[in-house]
């Protein structure tokens, strides 16, 4: 018997690369997204590998809950989730549409949250195979400083790594692990999306099959958090040391 993973946001990017890897060590795959076609096509490519295909928008409010219920309706026990569904709006706060920000948090928190709370239990009870069974949840090096122009998508992956991290410490002994990853720019529709296109972080990105690489690797090693890039392990470093309030105008300053 195989262990199954499932992993948010694999039609395209990390995601995408995730479900590659995943697959290549021996994992059957669950693939969600919005776009059924997309999965599809990442599905055939896949070949003859056990791969179930979910079309879900985890932006609605009870997606997360919708998406655990099929996974039970078709049999599946998941011994890995993969939270790495989230996008990213850029632009002063109050000039954003509140609903998009609330469609935001709903992916980045609240369905993150309650999908962890779902499929724990069972990730918990699984058998212990010889690849790891837990959690990796997609966070960002936004996580380690506030975000002006982007201040809720900065505040949403804080809260990601600050509940991952809790709860590295609440399983102990369990088996289960809880790896973050914190991607800094990365080579997807990330900034289309976020209207972010012709900000400077643009110019520092990694490819999203390095970045999936290093957190597959994190993952399978136990790490806690996975920083990907020798350049964006020292921006989180000094994040940490540098008074926020200077933190906040630097992010501020290579998000024009």
């Amino acid at each position: 018997m195989k262990p199954t993973a499932l992993i948010t946001g694999a039609s395209g990017g990390i995601g995408y690369e995730l479900a590659h890897l995943f697959a290549k060590a021996g994992y059957n795959l669950i693939i969600v997204a919005r776009s059924e076609d997309k999965l599809i096509a990442l599905k055939n490519e896949l070949h003859d590998h056990p791969v179930t295909v979910i079309a879900q928008d985890l932006s609605k409010t009870g997606g997360a809950e919708k998406l655990y219920n099929r996974v039970k309706e078709l049999g599946h026990t998941v011994q890995v989730l993969v939270n790495n569904a989230g996008f990213g709006l850029n632009g002063k706060f109050d000039e954003l549409p509140l609903a998009e920000q609330q469609q935001m948090l709903q992916v980045n928190v609240a369905s993150l949250t309650e999908l962890t709370h779902l499929f724990l239990p069972d990730i918990k009870a699984a058998p212990l195979f010889d690849i790891p069974k837990g959690i990796l949840n997609v966070a960002s090096t936004a996580a380690f400083q506030p975000g002006p122009r982007m201040a809720v998508y900065y505040a949403s992956k804080a809260y990601v790594l600050s509940f991952s991290e809790a709860l590295v410490e609440e399983l102990q002994g369990t088996g289960v692990t809880v790896t973050t990853l914190c991607p800094g720019a990365t080579e997807t529709n990330f900034f289309k999306r976020a209207n972010a296109e012709n900000t400077k972080l643009v110019n520092t990105t990694m490819s999203a099959e390095a970045v999936a690489k290093s957190g597959f690797l994190g993952f399978v090693k136990g790490k806690r958090v996975v920083i990907p890039g020798t350049l964006n392990q020292t921006l989180s470093i000094a994040a940490k040391v540098m008074p926020r309030s200077f933190s906040a105008k630097l992010a501020h300053y290579v998000d024009k």
